[in-house]
């Protein structure tokens, strides 16, 4: 017999939003209006790859609270820029707040994000924890035509805490009256979303379209979110 849930929480980024179509188009967007070509940036998918691998880092630094949230916004770009020689403080400055108006207002939704948000938005509360930035997400979810379908929308600024520290899914139940009986967390990232739930005694969903090989054993794994429709 399945487990009866009341509660679903879902990762916002790379698991309902499609963080990676949309960052590659922003990023797209700012290498033509800066003219990073004529700055000696001839390759747009080497600069992205590398964007994304300095992101990654001082996203992880972050979470770990080694840096603070300003500075990861705009050193990401900047520590970019000085791989091409391009030691410009006030330009990594300028993009990042150009990236930061321009990437929340696109609206790419992973495959079967919406379909599973119409099948489950009544028969259970729907939130989301994020470790995004509180008014960013906002937007995306409003951009996205999917804001809805959440109760409660827990981040890590409005907890004071980020995943996976147990912490913010504590938050969670308090905020939404939920149970760790009668919740499950639904995200793409291993360590923080899966491992964090279930220390914190939750079910979950471990969404991996990329089937990243691992020695995990969350409560279920997909690779696609149409495979939601069969558990819930």
């Amino acid at each position: 017999m399945k487990k009866q849930y009341k509660h679903l929480f879902f990762d916002l980024d790379h698991t309902l939003w499609d963080f990676d179509k949309n960052s590659r188009y922003t990023l797209e967007k700012l290498y033509q209006e800066y003219e990073l070509e004529q700055r000696g940036i001839y390759d747009f998918e080497e600069f992205f790859t590398k964007y994304n691998a300095h992101n990654d880092k001082l996203w992880d630094k972050f979470r770990k609270g080694h840096i603070k949230r300003d500075e990861l916004r705009w050193k990401r770009l900047w520590l970019t820029l000085i791989d091409y020689k391009i030691g410009d403080t006030a330009l990594a400055h300028e993009m990042s707040s150009a990236y930061l108006e321009i990437l929340p207002v696109q609206k790419e939704l992973t495959p079967y994000a919406k379909e599973v948000l119409d099948h489950c938005k009544d028969k259970y509360q729907i939130h989301i924890i994020t470790n995004g930035f509180h008014a960013t997400q906002k937007l995306k979810l409003q951009y996205s035509g999917i804001s809805s379908y959440f109760s409660e929308i827990i981040s890590s600024e409005g907890s004071n805490s980020m995943k996976p520290r147990p912490e913010i899914y504590e938050f969670a139940l308090n905020a939404t009256g939920a149970t760790e009986e009668d919740s499950i967390m639904i995200g793409d990232a291993l360590e923080v979303d899966v491992k964090g739930a279930a220390n914190a005694g939750w079910d979950q969903v471990y969404y991996n379209p990329h089937q990243i090989e691992h020695n995990s054993q969350p409560t279920y794994e997909i690779t696609s979110l149409k495979e939601l429709l069969t558990i819930f």
